[in-house]
């Protein structure tokens, strides 16, 4: 396999071969038809109609979603490297107000499905003609209690484009056209620049993204205030308890899952406090600033290739599963993947499942540290997983996003592990060590943090009004203080810092997730470490993610022996944490 030195950008000629070709002009005007004739047949029918129509309905239902999938994702895949372009802009706009359309034409199915009396719908999840649908079937009834009126769900599905969604593009396209200090550099470029070795150059990092931020700061206020708003809105008009009800139900998790999860890493905050006062020793420092959280323990600033970044990532898959190395392996060859930092391309990283008659494609902004390299290996996690959820269908192949994070957690973990393994200096190892358990805190007690942030966020809004700037910050400091403690030094600089997280406005609610798959990833590596037979374990690892979305979270996870309704799950997650920190201060000791 060979790789441009600096990147690849990505081939999605076997999506569609541009926004000219003449199949999305067909693909369009077929989702609409089909759609329309759908809704003629089966509207106000669903109480009715045997399993054998109920194939035929839901066939069909998935073709269109599948389809317009196809479409949404096309356009969102352009626009996201090339978010100052006017016309993929509009093309991207166009796609979700079809979405919108055909959401709006067949939320019939949703709502009289979900009323349908118990005994009739049993019927249907029962009969094995049905089986591929069932769970899909169960899900969709979970929402029975916080569905409105067709007429009312076809007007929050045609407004939908112009609120929380376009709210979504506009930050977007405000963070992507951002340039910060002298030298006018990107987010990814300057937010590399936080793990120099130099505590200056770190600083002018922070104070020149801090300017950026001000900036733009009366438009990334009025975004997220748009967004909270709008969800607060529909919320109310669903009846859900809570700002967080909705997002639970998504992953299948009860509240109280969720709140046992977030009242676990909360009650041990005291290992990143800790962790970073080793940290603030280590670099022989009085006071650790919140620019210091990343500085590396290297004496000089280490960089990686990409060719180094492929290999060392397909090295380290190859080493625990040559399957799951094989198909990371086609994201390379096939271009499924853009790794090259431009300007107008959105910053961060992300996985796209696309849909099952096409392939996942994979977006990362490579500057060259280590980080970087994780950071693919992530995607890559994330990648295979939807390559081998395909199998299960459009509607089976989506899982939920605990569930989602576990794969590309996972394999952050081995490309680590790989790396940890090559290092024969205890100096080396302890800088490699330390700089792990900062991504394994970022991961699950600064997501966690954030979480309890957003709880902050949504509740006084709600009970309040419309919240300005500093009063976000003020909760932000808030919930940033409560995890550092007296560990790190926080600026008034970082006070902004709320304000570039593009989770909070896209998928309010989410982070929690990245916190469930690191402490599950690290109970399920410990199980594969103390196999005998690893191949096998990692065999029926392949199979969970082959399962995709057909199965709940915690039924999946059974097949790996993992319980995550018992109290001691997470606790052992963290315990596993706190051995890494105990090593870490051991081998500081030893030098």
């Amino acid at each position: 396999m060979t790789t441009h030195p600096e990147g690849i950008r990505w081939n999605l000629s076997s999506i569609y071969t541009g926004m000219d070709d003449h199949a999305i002009e067909r693909d369009c005007a077929m989702v609409r038809s089909e759609a329309a004739a759908l809704r003629e047949r089966f509207r106000g029918k669903i109480d009715q109609i045997f399993p054998s129509e109920m194939a035929v309905l839901l066939q069909k239902l998935e073709t269109i979603n599948q389809m317009m999938g196809k479409l949404g994702a096309y356009a969102f895949l352009l626009f996201a490297v090339d978010t100052a372009d006017e016309e993929k802009s509009a093309f991207f706009q166009s796609m979700k107000e079809l979405s919108s359309a055909l959401s709006a034409e067949l939320t019939f199915f949703d709502i009289e499905w979900a009323n349908l009396d118990e005994a009739r719908a049993a019927v249907h999840m029962q009969d094995s003609s049905l089986a591929q649908y069932h769970h899909f079937l169960r899900k969709s009834r979970i929402y029975r209690d916080h569905l409105l009126s067709e007429p009312e769900e076809r007007v929050i599905s045609r407004y939908s484009v112009v609120a929380g969604s376009a709210m979504n593009s506009l930050f977007s396209k405000v963070m992507s056209r951002m340039s910060f200090g002298a030298d006018r550099l990107s987010q990814e470029e300057l937010m590399s620049k936080l793990r120099d070795v130099s505590a200056a150059v770190r600083k002018q990092a922070q104070e020149d993204f801090t300017a950026g931020l001000r900036e733009y700061g009366h438009i990334l206020t009025h975004i997220y205030n748009t967004v909270i708003s709008e969800k607060m809105i529909v919320d109310d008009l669903r009846s859900y308890p809570n700002w967080i009800r909705s997002m639970n139900l998504a992953n299948e998790l009860s509240d109280a899952a969720v709140e046992n999860l977030v009242g676990s890493v909360v009650s041990r905050y005291d290992i990143p406090q800790r962790f970073y006062h080793l940290k603030r020793k280590i670099l022989g420092v009085e006071t650790l600033y919140d620019y210091d959280r990343y500085a590396p323990l290297d004496t000089v600033n280490r960089t990686y290739s990409w060719e180094y970044a492929c290999a060392a990532v397909l090295d380290a898959f190859d080493t625990v599963s040559p399957a799951m190395g094989d198909i990371a392996r086609t994201f390379f060859e096939k271009k499924w993947i853009d790794s090259v930092c431009r300007p107008g391309k959105r910053s961060g990283a992300f996985a796209h499942p696309v849909t099952p008659d096409a392939h996942p494609v994979i977006m990362t902004n490579f500057t060259g540290n280590f980080r970087d390299m994780e950071t693919l290996a992530h995607e890559l996690g994330h990648g295979i997983h939807q390559y081998l959820a395909h199998q299960q269908g459009y509607f089976g192949s989506s899982t939920p996003l605990v569930l989602a994070e576990t794969a590309s957690v996972f394999a952050e973990m081995v490309l680590f592990r790989s790396e940890y393994a090559k290092l024969s200096d205890n100096r080396q190892k302890l800088a490699a060590l330390c700089a792990k358990i900062e991504s394994i805190i970022a991961t699950v007690f600064r997501q966690i943090s954030m979480n309890r942030f957003e709880d902050a966020y949504h509740t006084t809004r709600r009970e309040k009004g419309e919240l300005g700037s500093a009063d976000i910050s003020q909760l932000w400091m808030r919930s940033q203080r409560d995890m550092f403690g007296d560990s790190v030094e926080l600026t008034e600089n970082y006070s902004i810092w709320w304000s570039y997280i593009p989770h909070f406005i896209n998928a309010p609610g989410y982070v929690y997730s990245y916190a469930f798959g690191e402490l599950l990833v690290l109970s399920l590596y410990s199980q594969y470490l103390q196999q005998d037979d690893k191949d096998a374990y990692m065999k029926r690892y392949m199979e969970l993610l082959g399962k995709g979305g057909v199965v709940p979270p915690a039924e999946a996870l059974t097949s790996l022996g993992v319980d995550i309704t018992s109290p001691e799950f997470w606790n052992s997650g963290l315990g596993a944490i706190e051995e890494l920190v105990n090593e870490a201060e051991l081998l500081y000791k030893n030098l």
